[in-house]
């Protein structure tokens, strides 16, 4: 392979041959600037010469859609199906139409920039703004591609590193109310008893709809008053059910409050009467949550929201998601003191500071409500007949002397 050096001011012009171009048959130089003496340039020709013969015609001719494409097709076995559907929709809707055809070495950071701003005005359904964690998923895809054609060795550097996407601004958590949530608790077990247990878990566990979909019988222990969360299940790609680990990837124990412990048990025996019924029975390895007799299917996640969004629309209870059931548990065990590690624990989030992200605005309004309580505090002890200056000095109120 040839190359050659060209002094450009302080710095040198490294140059390498790159083959042909199919087309008009002239010679074509891939180019890379280089800073420093010549000796230590004539090194870096060399490894880049060696560089650009590595890569094949394909790599030389490839559009920024033959990148993306190659890369997905090897990554996504490592995604969830949730995840492929959404990567395949991006792909399809928003990468393929404006940067498909581009040739990967054109690609700049302008023509990125450019891309997030169209799709931020105009990009969504009819021609309106597109969401802005779509577009921060655009990135994400393209970044991630970009950076595998670097290694792969088709580009010399990722443009999509320096690119802007709009940031995600992160609204503040709005959970329902104690009486609302029992309200729905309530009248869906009045409509179907094995949907009130859904949501009872939900509310008391914060676990995810998937997660609780997820659940074994084996995975509740009656004795220790506990549950293994350790799987969830997701829609496939092709529409099928399928089981996988958390989103986390990592199991965990919570504990269970009596009550919930007395509705599973109710659960239980409900499943094995049905069961009998139908001349079966229900195994450990069944699912919690199953339409089938012996419960060897479990429920689908979808189910359960759809469900959901007919109770609370018939509640009159506009606004409220199925998942703001994990924001109640969250934010009314950080509001009673417990800590924020605990909770985090129980959530399933990867640690502490994901919780403190997402409950943040939350612990702002429970750090007001603990500066008004340790007021109160101060304030019925001046009014008490025996005040606090009366006490000895140095007698502290826990009856240690300093």
């Amino acid at each position: 392979m040839r190359g050659h050096l060209r002094k450009r001011g302080d710095a040198w012009e490294l140059r390498a041959y790159a083959g042909r171009d199919p087309v008009s048959n002239r010679e074509l130089y891939r180019t890379r600037t280089f800073r420093g003496g010549k000796r230590e340039a004539e090194r870096a020709l060399g490894k880049f010469v060696q560089e650009v013969a590595g890569r094949g015609p394909e790599a030389r001719d490839a559009t920024v859609g033959a990148l993306v494409s190659r890369w997905f097709d090897l990554a996504k076995a490592d995604f969830s199906p949730s995840t492929v559907r959404g990567y395949e929709r991006t792909i399809r809707r928003y990468i393929e139409p404006d940067l498909g055809d581009v040739p990967l070495d054109r690609l700049r950071v302008a023509q990125l920039d450019e891309l997030y701003a169209r799709l931020r005005t105009r990009g969504g359904e009819e021609g309106g703004p597109l969401a802005t964690a779509t577009i921060r998923q655009v990135h994400a895809v393209l970044r991630r591609a970009l950076q595998q054609g670097v290694k792969w060795g088709w580009i010399d550097s990722n443009p999509a590193i320096l690119a802007s996407p709009p940031r995600v601004w992160n609204r503040p958590v709005e959970a329902p109310e104690p009486t609302v949530v029992t309200r729905l608790i309530e009248k869906a077990g009045d409509d179907n008893p094995d949907f009130g247990v859904f949501l009872q878990l939900a509310a008391t566990t914060g676990a995810r709809r998937g997660e609780i979909c997820a659940l074994h019988w084996d995975d509740v222990d009656f004795e220790r008053v506990t549950v293994t969360i350790a799987r969830s299940v997701v829609d496939g790609i092709h529409g099928e059910l399928v089981e996988k680990d958390t989103k986390t990837h990592s199991a965990r124990r919570v504990a269970l409050d009596h009550d919930t412990l007395q509705v599973l048990r109710e659960h239980l025996d409900r499943c094995r009467g049905r069961a009998t019924a139908c001349g079966t029975t229900v195994s450990g390895a069944a699912y919690v949550f199953s339409r089938e007799a012996d419960s060897s299917l479990p429920m689908k996640p979808n189910d359960f929201t759809h469900a959901f969004i007919v109770l609370r629309d018939r509640l009159g209870l506009p606004g409220v998601r199925l998942h703001d059931l994990r924001h109640f548990a969250a934010t009314r065990l950080l509001a009673a003191g417990i800590p924020v590690r605990t909770v985090s624990g129980r959530l399933g989030h990867a640690n502490a500071a994901t919780t403190l992200g997402v409950y943040a605005h939350f612990l702002a309004e429970s750090d007001r409500e603990a500066a008004n309580t340790i007021g109160e505090i101060l304030r019925s002890l001046k009014a008490a007949p025996g005040r606090a200056e009366d006490a000895p000095q140095g007698v502290h109120s826990t009856g240690v002397v300093k």
